[in-house]
């Protein structure tokens, strides 16, 4: 029987690949004169001493483990592995996007958080994605300079190395720079994301050049060097995160996004972009307070808007906690997250904005007596209807719903996610991301990195009219997200887990349904990330992995009255755990996205 995470903080971990960990190879080692080689070994969990890192690629997770060896601490070893996805992930993250950074102080036993979000250009307004009164069709809208925010991710790095690193952003970024001129062992996870964006990827000759050499796809196996990226990488490396929103690299990226270098052979309408240099020299990563929510006794604190992760969350997270889930059946205890998710999008999707557009209720949306009064929604044998309407946080009312129920807008389903930490026991939870799988398809000539789609994140119009949207575009407005950095602390303010994922609006899912599967549920961290997914978004219909699609809880479910569709994917999950002992647990993906990458400073069993 599994056991709660209330009763038994211990997780039992695998010396083997804790062992395997030990042995990897550095990042960015030479191919030793062959024309292909292995892929890094990727192990799911890994178990030690001295910090750890999880992320989904095994050269990046190699970088943070090499700064923290070198005496880094988990802010620096987080920019480093983040650097290194820059390389390894490009069609994820990178410097052309943005992201959202939440740290633990062990030394303080305190939590913050750096939001790193993309800005949408000052002369934007609510009418961006409008063309004649209509919005653009959205693969038009992504493959354009139209939706090329102001980059966040290199402000995020300068902030926070300068608050709470001990290296420099020179010396962390080297690493990565050196993966970049190196090279890197391509996978089959790599040549697919390659695969998919092809035909938009051959309409830019910077793009293709570098991801398409000679119009081919990549090898698995092959080396892809990158000496562009690793010529920026150094470039900020000397002149600080400055070098972008005030410098030369600045104005090239300006002048890509406004007019986006197209091969005229194409016949690619991309459509010019807005980006100012006065919007890069306005751009600020905000420090800001995290939100806090109390589940089973633990605190869980997470991003706040502009984000909806931390108070999507921990509205759901809330909705539950009168519900004793570790006793509950595996199909009750699946209805009942399905409907706390249901509930707490429908919330999200009326009041979550950028705060410094709208006047979103952070206190009221993760109050125990607003869940509660939404939580009385959910009946053991019956389904709630979507779209549902939302509630009132500033009025709550028992079993409440107020104005009118819309849909959950689209929203991108990719991203990066990894999680680190350090022997001070310092924790760091980065999500990071240029949105689409390839984002924008832009390069910025010269300069090896893919510029973000990310103000497609926007709602282009309301979902209904009648409804009012805090998502719509605005001059300098960041659009809303769902990334969800996770930090996990005990009663005395110290480490129990922390984790993140990509994914678009199903990382909330992602991260409600792993901290439940392991702190109700009981799962070990790395079985709670492996567990087949669902995910409920104020839809008609619940997404399913194959693995809850194909099996006999999908007909006990739809008894009570839920209706899915299968969904492949959900989500790409990272995590570390704090042992009893002191010891440091990291889990990632076995399967998804080619699996994950669990490293620790010195393993031990």
């Amino acid at each position: 029987m599994r056991r709660p995470l209330a009763r038994n903080l211990t997780v039992l971990a695998v010396s083997a690949a804790a062992a395997l960990v030990g042995a990897a190879a550095p990042p960015g080692a030479p191919t030793a004169g062959a024309a292909t080689r292995e892929p890094a070994a990727k192990v799911p969990v890994a178990v030690g001493y001295g910090g750890a890192v999880a992320s989904v690629d095994a050269d990046a997770s190699a970088a943070g483990i090499e700064v923290l060896r070198k005496g880094g601490n988990a802010v620096d070893a987080a920019v480093a592995t983040a650097a290194a996805l820059g390389v390894t992930e490009p069609y994820s993250s990178g410097i052309g996007g943005g992201g959202y950074f939440v740290y633990y102080d062990a030394k303080s036993r305190t939590v913050h958080t750096i939001d790193g979000r993309e800005t949408a250009p000052l002369t934007a307004d609510s009418g961006l994605f409008l063309e004649n009164g209509k919005p653009l069709a959205f693969a038009d809208a992504v493959t354009s300079g139209l939706s090329v925010g102001t980059p966040g991710t290199p402000a995020t790095w300068q902030t926070a190395l300068d608050a709470w690193g001990s290296r420099g952003l020179g010396a962390v970024l080297k690493p990565a720079e050196r993966i970049a001129r190196s090279g890197f062992t391509v996978d089959a996870t790599f040549r697919s994301q390659t695969e998919l964006n092809q035909a938009r990827f051959a309409n830019f000759p910077d793009t293709a050049k570098l991801f398409l050499p000679g119009g081919a796809l990549p090898v698995v196996g092959s080396t892809f060097k990158n000496p562009d990226l690793a010529r920026t990488y150094e470039e900020l490396g000397r002149k600080g995160a400055r070098a972008l929103y005030t410098g030369e690299l600045g104005r090239e990226i300006v002048a890509t996004a406004d007019r986006p270098p197209v091969d005229p052979a194409s016949g690619y309408n991309a459509r010019p972009g807005k980006l100012s240099l006065e919007d890069l020299a306005a751009y600020r990563a905000k420090r800001q307070a995290p939100t806090r929510t109390s589940y089973r006794g633990l605190d869980v604190y997470s991003i706040a808007p502009s984000s909806s992760g931390g108070t999507t969350v921990g509205e759901a997270l809330n909705i539950l906690e009168r519900t004793d889930l570790s006793k509950a059946s595996e199909t009750q205890y699946l209805h009942h997250y399905i409907e706390a998710s249901r509930i707490a999008f429908a919330d999200r999707g009326r009041w979550v904005g950028d705060p410094a557009f709208e006047d979103v209720p952070t206190k009221g949306l993760l109050s125990q007596r607003y869940a509660d009064g939404r939580a009385c929604l959910i009946k053991d044998d019956a389904v709630l209807t979507s779209p549902l309407a939302p509630g009132d946080p500033n009025h709550p009312a028992a079993c409440g719903a107020t104005g009118t129920a819309a849909p959950t807008t689209y929203e991108g389903e990719n991203t990066t996610h990894l999680t680190v930490a350090d022997k001070w026991g310092d924790v760091v939870a980065y999500t990071l991301t240029i949105e689409q799988t390839g984002g924008s398809g832009i390069t910025v000539p010269g300069r090896g990195f893919l510029l973000n789609n990310e103000l497609t994140d926007f709602s282009f119009a309301p979902a209904d009219p009648a409804v009012h949207d805090p998502n719509l575009p605005g001059p300098g407005k960041r659009p809303r997200s769902s990334i969800s950095p996770t930090i996990v602390l005990d009663r005395h303010d110290r480490p129990v887990v922390a984790l993140g994922s990509p994914g678009g609006a199903s990382i909330v899912t992602t991260v409600l349904q792993t901290l439940t599967e392991f702190v109700d549920r009981g799962l070990p961290l790395v079985d709670a990330i492996a567990t087949p997914r669902a995910s409920q978004r104020n839809a008609a219909q619940t997404e399913l992995e194959p693995g809850l699609y194909d099996s006999p809880l999908r007909a006990g479910l739809e008894a009570i009255g839920h209706s899915f569709k299968p969904n492949p994917e959900i989500g790409a999950a990272t995590g570390v755990q704090r042992l009893a002992d002191g010891r440091w647990l990291a889990a990632a993906e076995k399967v998804r996205r080619g699996g994950g990458s669990a490293m620790v400073v010195r393993p031990a069993s």
